[in-house]
């Protein structure tokens, strides 16, 4: 079965190399229909990206969050050609696709320790690659159940400027010490790892457990934490720099993790479709608490 499986995977990954190659204007289309199809056809993403919606957006009629729904499921594929095409061009294709703004955010705290601060929003990858281009980056990932899968995820981000890539396995010991050597840490923020290392922090009025590592590693090595958001446009990617902000070693760190999952949430309400909606992000609950996603 798993031979099948990496046999299906590494088919899946030719046919979207093969894909990537086509002009945008054609891949368009594709990325709409595949939305729409995954939208139908991915029944238990489709059921948790509508809950979070439910718990975040309880304001919305149904109708508005079943049709951001459809709307992330495009988004969603587009991502997808779009991350063969990111991986395999060269820096002149990635810095004509990935536009910067506000760079002088990023620039201001170049000369001392820094963590990007990345939520998840689709275009993530392209932003990370196009940030490989002007920095030496460490960042940590999750292994993925497939080896062929995981090999191509991890060759994809190490293109430029001999990145480090870490496994959330093994501690944050190294990114400690590359963070405090000068090298750029690229962190995501926004995913539910469980209780360990996390608080209760509420995103949008509802307890998210939220990792704390961001802000024991400003805390601990001086870092400046400058968010980067990457949004997708009709003709690429923009990734946006934001003011940078500081941990104090005395700050309280439930308040220091609000003011994150505080910052996130103003910038999914600006894009709501392109925020991963799929991921369970209230699956670990406050004592007491039934799951959401039952």
């Amino acid at each position: 079965m798993r031979l099948l499986t990496e046999w299906l995977i590494t088919l899946g990954l030719w046919l979207g190399r093969a894909l990537s190659r086509l002009p945008r204007a054609l891949r368009r289309p594709l990325a709409w229909g595949l939305g729409r199809l995954l939208f139908y056809l991915a029944g238990t993403r489709r059921r948790v990206a509508m809950t979070n919606l439910s718990l975040c957006c309880p304001s919305w009629s149904a109708d508005q969050r079943r049709q951001v729904t459809k709307d992330h499921f495009v988004c969603y594929a587009r991502a997808f050609f779009d991350r063969f095409e990111v991986w395999r061009a060269d820096e002149q294709t990635v810095r004509r696709l990935v536009s910067v703004r506000h760079a002088h955010y990023f620039e201001a705290v170049k000369d001392r320790p820094t963590i990007v601060l990345a939520p998840h929003f689709l275009g993530l990858d392209a932003g990370g690659i196009r940030l490989q281009l002007d920095c030496r980056m460490v960042s940590m990932y999750s292994n993925q159940s497939s080896d062929v899968l995981n090999n191509f995820v991890l060759a994809g981000r190490s293109r430029f400027n001999e990145p480090v890539l870490l496994s959330r396995q093994d501690g944050i010991g190294r990114l400690v010490r590359l963070l405090k050597k000068g090298h750029t840490a690229y962190f995501l923020p926004d995913m539910d790892f469980g209780s360990r290392d996390a608080v209760f922090a509420t995103f949008f009025n509802q307890p998210a457990a939220t990792v704390t590592s961001v802000v024991r590693l400003a805390q601990l090595t001086g870092a400046a934490v400058c968010p980067m958001v990457t949004r997708m446009t009709d003709d690429g990617y923009e990734a946006q720099f934001y003011p940078a902000w500081f941990h104090s070693p005395d700050q309280d760190l439930q308040a220091a993790v609000q003011q994150m999952n505080d910052f996130i949430e103003q910038r999914v309400l600006e894009m709501p479709s392109q925020y991963l909606w799929t991921h369970r992000r209230f699956k670990t609950r406050p004592d007491g608490q039934a799951s959401v996603y039952a």
